[in-house]
């Protein structure tokens, strides 16, 4: 249970259609389309959905995906992962953990010390520069 929770009418009347796409049905956006993707400035991405903080400017990396990518999350408790069977592959579904919005996927070829690739969609994200 997210200590956020609303309905399905609610979440489409506060986010924008492809927001809720991403955030709500799990959907991804295309590749070196989003306003992240290769953002360098200083600050901390909150979920677009609840504004939890989840990951700072400092573990952000650029994977050449296409999509913002970090090595970590801002807290430990920050993200939730699930096992994500969809698109005939298994790979680990990145949620907040707050109200369980979809952000992305998590993968193990990231950079030291982790050696985590946390892949986030950047409509899920709300940067707040420093």
């Amino acid at each position: 249970m997210y200590a956020v929770q609303k309905t399905d009418e609610e979440w489409k009347q506060q986010l924008t259609p492809e927001q809720y796409n991403v955030l709500r049905k799990q959907g991804t956006e295309r590749a070196f389309t989003g306003k992240y993707w290769d953002l360098k400035a200083a600050g901390t991405y909150h979920c677009a959905a609840c504004g939890q903080p989840l990951f700072s400017s400092e573990t952000k990396f650029d994977s050449g995906t296409g999509w913002p990518s970090f090595w970590q999350p801002i807290t430990p408790g920050a993200v939730d992962t699930h096992e994500d069977k969809g698109w005939f592959m298994v790979r680990t579904e990145v949620v907040c953990s707050r109200c369980g919005s979809h952000l992305g996927h998590v993968f193990d070829d990231g950079p030291p010390p982790t050696g985590l690739r946390y892949c986030m969609n950047s409509v899920a994200l709300d940067f707040r520069p420093k």
